[in-house]
C-alpha cells in the first residue's frame, strides 16, 4: 500500500471553437442590445462549435492538450470521466467516444452530469478513484495512476435565440485536467458536494427523456430546449454559495484569509460580484473570464483554471477554492494545495488572461 502521496492536478488544457459570437448577434435575436447584456452579465462575446463539432470532440481536443502538457500518453490513462449536460447521443457514453478519438485505449470511461456543476462532481469521483487504485498498487508513485476530468458542453444546440433569460449567457468550449500522484500535502485537500433536488425545476431541459419522449408535440412546443429561472437561480447562489465555502474551508481547517485563488463555475460575472463578498476569500484572487468565453457549463471551471495556469498565475503551494453550482440544483467545491505541475507550454492559439477581481 503506498500512502507516501497525494492525488492532485498535474496538468491542464481547453479548447476552444474558432467561431466567435459577439453581444451584437446574439442580442439582435433575443430583442437586447449588447450593452444591455454586458451591463447584466458582465458578457462581451463567446465561442460557438462549428457544424461539424460535437460535444466529443470539443473534449478530445482539450484531453490532448492536458496530456501533452502532462507529458503522458494516452495509453497510460486509467480513467476518463466526462462532466456534460449536452451529451452527442443519449448512449453511449460522450467518455467512451472521447476515449476512440483521443486513442485511450486502456482507460475506463462515463459521464456524468450534474449540469453546470458537473466537472466538480466528475474530478471528486476520479479522485476518489485513483486514491484507492494508488492505494491498492504495488507500483512507485511516478508511474500512476492517472485521470482525464473534462467539461465540456455544447449549449448553442440546446438554446432558443429568441430568449434573452438564457442564449445571451451560454458558449460552446471544454476544459480538462489530469490528475494523478503528487506530493503528500499537496493536490486535492477535500471536497464538498450537495444537491437540493426540491429546486430541480430551475434549470431544465422539459423533452426528450423517458418521462417526455421527442414527439411532434414536444417540437411544437418548443420543450427540448433549455430553460430556467433567472431570479431562482440567482437566490439559490446567493443562498447555498457562500455556506458551501465556509462548510469546505471549516472541513479543512483552513482560515478564508488563506486561499490565493478562487475559480468559479463562469455563470454570470454580475451574480459572482453580488456573492464575492460573502464568500469570506478577501485575500484570495477570484479568476473570471467569461468575458470572452461566456457561460461553458461543465466547461467554465477547466477552461478558466487551463488559463490561469498557461498564464503561470499559480505557484506551488498556493491554496486554492474551486466550487461550481448547477442544475439539479447542486454546488461542488473542492480545496487544494497547488502542487508542482509540468511545465505550462503555450496553447496553439492566444491564451487570453482572466480577468483578477480581489486582492493579495
Amino acid at each position: 500500500m503506498n500512502t507516501s502521496t497525494s492525488i492532485g492536478i498535474i496538468a491542464t488544457g481547453s479548447y476552444l471553437p474558432a467561431t466567435v459570437v459577439g453581444n451584437e448577434e446574439v442580442g439582435a435575436a433575443a430583442g437586447v442590445t449588447a450593452e444591455w447584456i454586458e451591463h447584466k452579465t458582465g458578457i462581451r462575446r463567446r465561442h460557438r462549435a462549428a457544424p461539424h463539432e460535437a460535444t466529443s470532440d470539443l473534449a478530445a481536443r482539450a484531453a490532448q492538450r492536458a496530456l501533452e502538457q502532462a507529458g503522458l500518453t494516452p495509453d497510460q490513462v486509467s480513467y476518463v470521466v466526462v462532466a456534460t449536460s449536452t451529451p452527442d447521443h443519449p448512449q453511449p457514453a460522450t467518455a467512451a467516444i472521447v476515449t476512440d478519438l483521443i486513442g485511450a485505449r486502456r482507460a475506463a470511461a462515463f459521464d456524468v452530469n450534474s449540469v453546470c456543476s458537473g466537472f466538480m462532481f466528475a474530478l471528486t469521483a476520479a479522485d476518489r478513484m485513483l486514491r484507492a487504485d494508488a492505494a491498492d498498487a504495488d507500483r512507485p508513485a511516478v508511474q500512476g495512476p492517472y485521470a482525464l476530468v473534462i467539461g465540456a458542453d455544447v449549449y448553442s444546440r440546446i438554446l432558443d435565440t429568441a430568449d434573452r433569460k438564457t442564449a445571451i449567457l451560454f458558449g460552446d468550449g471544454a476544459g480538462a485536467v489530469v490528475l494523478g500522484p503528487v506530493p503528500a500535502g499537496t493536490g486535492s485537500l477535500v471536497t464538498s458536494l450537495t444537491t437540493r433536488g426540491d429546486q430541480h425545476r430551475l434549470i431544465s431541459v422539459p423533452a426528450g427523456g423517458s418521462r417526455r419522449p421527442a414527439s411532434a408535440d414536444t417540437l411544437a412546443e418548443g420543450a427540448h430546449w433549455f430553460t430556467m429561472d433567472g431570479r431562482g437561480v440567482r437566490g439559490f447562489v446567493h443562498d447555498n454559495l457562500p455556506g458551501a465555502i465556509h462548510e469546505l474551508l471549516a472541513k479543512a481547517g483552513v482560515p478564508g484569509r488563506a486561499v490565493r485563488h478562487f475559480v468559479p463555475h463562469q455563470a454570470n460575472g454580475v451574480m459572482l460580484a453580488e456573492v464575492w463578498p460573502a464568500l469570506g476569500l478577501d485575500a484570495a484572487r477570484m479568476h473570471l473570464a467569461l468575458a470572452l468565453h461566456g457561460n461553458t457549463g461543465a466547461a467554465s471551471v477547466p477552461i478558466t483554471l487551463d488559463l490561469a495556469h498557461r498564464r503561470g498565475l499559480f505557484t506551488e503551494g498556493d491554496l486554492t477554492v474551486l466550487s461550481a453550482f448547477g442544475g439539479g440544483m447542486s454546488v461542488g467545491s473542492a480545496l487544494l494545495r497547488w502542487a508542482p505541475t509540468r511545465h505550462a507550454r503555450p496553447a496553439r492559439e492566444r491564451v487570453s488572461a482572466p480577468v483578477l477581481v480581489g486582492a493579495r
